[in-house]
C-alpha cells in the first residue's frame, strides 16, 4: 500500500492524459462543469458537448442567468438531464449564497446540487490542490480489482470498506496529479472489458489478475428484473411545426421539450388531440415504434403521426406546456434523444413529400 501512490503517479506523469480541455488553468467552474458532464458519461462524449457548453456560458454568472431551458437545450442528447437542471441550479446558489465565488473545499461544494461526496472531492483537488479521496466508477474497479475487493461497490458494506482504502491510499503530496491518476488508470488500463493487464503499473500485484477473477472484480449489480412500459406519443403536424410540451421538472425528461403523451385510455388519438388542443386534426399511419432504456426500465415507444386538418388553426394551450416548434429549429430545442430520434425520421418524410418524391403518409 506505500508504494501504490508513488507508482501510480509515476505511471501518469509518462502515460496519463495531460491534454483534456478542462484540464490546466484551475478554473473552479470548468472543473466542475466537467465533473458534471463526465458523472456516468465517457470522455469522448462529453468533449464536443462540454466546448459548446463553454462557447455559450463562459463563466459561472452567465449559466446562473440563462433560462434553465436554454441550458437544457445545450445539453440534449447528453442523457441524465437532472445533472444539467442541477448544475443550472447550483449556479444560482454560488451566486446568491456564495457572492459569485467557487466554494473552496470540498465540504462546502458537497452542499450544491447534483454534487457529491466523490465529485466534490474531485473538484476540490483539481481546483484548489486539496487532499481528498473519490471513489467514481473507475476507482471502484481499480481498487476492487488490485486489492481483492469482494462485493458489490454499490452496498453499503462494501462502499464503506472502499471509502477507507481509498483514503489510506492518499498521498501527502500531488492531491489533484493523484486523482487524474486515478481516473486514467481505470479509464485507459483498467476497463470493464478487456483490461489492459500487461501495461498496467500493477500487473504484478494485482489480487483479480493473479486469481484470475478480472472478471469477476468489482462484483456485478445483484440481478433484478427490469420493468418495462409502453407509452404513445402524438406526432401532430402543422404544416412546417410539430407541437411538442415541456415536460414536468420530475420525472422522465424532466423540463424538457417532448411529444404530449396520449393516455393509455385514449382510444381515439384525434380525439384526444382535439381535446387536449381544441385543434381538429386527421390521424395518419404508426410510425415505427422504438425502445428507450432508462436506468430503472425500459420504454417501448409507439408514435402516432397526426396532421392539423386547418393549418391556420392555433392550438389552446390550457396548461402553458405546449409548443409548435418548426422543423427547421429542431437542433436547436432542448429535446429527449428518443424524441429527436423520432422527429428526425418524420422530417425526412416531410422532406420526402415536399420534393414530390412520394405522398404523406394518412
Amino acid at each position: 500500500m506505500s508504494e501504490f501512490a508513488p507508482r501510480l503517479l509515476a505511471w501518469q506523469r509518462e502515460h496519463g492524459r495531460h491534454d483534456l480541455p478542462w484540464q490546466g488553468g484551475g478554473d473552479p467552474y470548468r472543473i466542475w462543469l466537467s465533473e458534471i458532464m463526465l458523472q456516468q458519461t465517457r470522455v469522448d462524449t462529453v468533449i464536443p458537448y462540454y466546448q459548446r457548453f463553454l462557447a455559450r456560458f463562459p463563466d459561472l454568472a452567465g449559466l446562473a442567468a440563462a433560462p434553465v431551458e436554454e441550458v437544457m437545450a445545450l445539453w440534449s442528447g447528453l442523457g441524465y438531464y437532472a445533472r444539467a437542471r442541477n448544475l443550472h441550479r447550483a449556479a444560482q446558489v454560488v451566486m446568491t449564497e456564495h457572492g459569485g465565488v467557487f466554494p473552496h473545499n470540498a465540504a462546502t461544494i458537497a452542499t450544491l446540487p447534483g454534487v457529491g461526496r466523490s465529485t466534490a472531492a474531485a473538484i476540490a483537488a483539481f481546483a484548489f490542490d486539496e487532499r481528498a479521496a473519490i471513489l467514481d466508477g473507475n476507482v471502484k474497479r481499480v481498487l476492487c480489482r488490485i486489492f481483492g475487493i469482494e462485493g458489490f461497490p454499490g452496498d453499503k458494506a462494501v462502499e464503506g470498506r472502499l471509502w477507507a482504502l481509498a483514503e489510506s491510499l492518499l498521498p501527502e503530496h500531488e492531491p489533484g496529479r493523484y486523482i487524474q491518476a486515478q481516473m486514467d488508470l481505470g479509464a485507459m488500463l483498467c476497463t470493464r472489458a478487456r483490461p489492459a493487464c500487461a501495461r498496467c503499473p500493477f500487473h504484478g500485484d494485482c489480487i483479480a489478475r493473479r486469481t484470475g477473477r478480472i472478471a469477476e472484480l468489482p462484483a456485478a449489480r445483484p440481478k433484478k428484473a427490469v420493468p418495462r412500459r409502453s407509452a404513445r406519443f402524438a406526432v401532430l403536424i402543422r404544416g412546417r411545426e410539430v407541437l411538442l410540451e415541456r415536460r414536468p421538472p420530475a420525472g422522465i425528461w424532466g423540463g424538457l421539450l417532448a411529444l404530449p403523451e396520449i393516455p393509455a385510455d385514449a382510444a381515439d388519438p384525434a380525439a384526444w388531440v382535439r381535446g387536449r388542443t381544441g385543434l381538429a386534426c386527421i390521424e395518419g399511419a404508426p410510425l415505427a415504434p422504438l425502445t428507450h432504456t432508462f436506468t430503472h426500465f425500459t420504454l417501448d415507444i409507439q408514435p402516432v403521426l397526426l396532421r392539423a386538418s386547418s393549418p391556420a388553426a392555433a392550438a389552446a394551450a390550457d396548461d402553458g406546456a405546449l409548443h409548435w416548434q418548426a422543423f427547421a429549429a429542431l437542433q436547436q430545442a432542448a429535446l429527449p434523444a428518443a424524441v429527436r430520434k423520432i422527429l428526425d425520421a418524420v422530417a425526412g418524410i416531410e422532406l420526402f413529400c415536399a420534393s414530390g418524391a412520394g405522398s404523406s403518409p394518412r
